[in-house]
């Protein structure tokens, strides 16, 4: 399934009133939970499932990054749960770099989920102020990832 069909269900359900939402097309199925805000966010072990943190809970995850000093910008947040990749293959050359110019469209990194590399692309242009992950590192949905000036 495309990775912005996925990322239009996840904001359909979250602005709706419904808890969860599956949705199957051909042999790919797809399930967004919201979940009880303050409950750990799990992945189930099935490989066809995927789940979205509530609103409520997003400060939460988003708290670690404002302690430190996030530069002022544009965030790009994580579309889905998964691995944060900053290269292709591990030795290979990163994808952006701190101050770096992006175009909206360009690859910033890959995020691992459900044994699928998923592109992160820009959303804008402009400069990279920050990256606010560490290579290897678990993201939740909605988790900021870089911010761009």
């Amino acid at each position: 399934m495309d990775l912005r069909k996925l990322k239009k269900l996840i904001d359909l359900v979250e602005a709706s009133g419904i808890a969860e939402l599956e949705i199957t097309e051909g042999e790919e199925k797809v399930r967004i939970a919201k979940s009880i805000a303050g409950a750990p966010m799990m992945m189930a072990p099935q490989p066809h499932l995927f789940h979205a943190a509530t609103p409520a809970a997003a400060p939460a995850v988003a708290a670690a990054p404002a302690e430190e000093a996030v530069p002022e910008g544009h965030i790009v947040r994580s579309p889905m749960v998964g691995t944060f990749y900053r290269a292709p293959a591990p030795g290979a050359k990163v994808f952006s770099e701190v101050g770096q110019s992006v175009s909206a469209g360009d690859t910033l990194c890959i995020i691992e989920a459900m044994k699928l590399l998923n592109e992160i692309e820009a959303d804008q242009g402009g400069v990279i102020k920050a990256i606010l992950v560490e290579n290897g590192q678990p993201v939740e949905y909605g988790e900021p990832l870089f911010v761009i000036g």
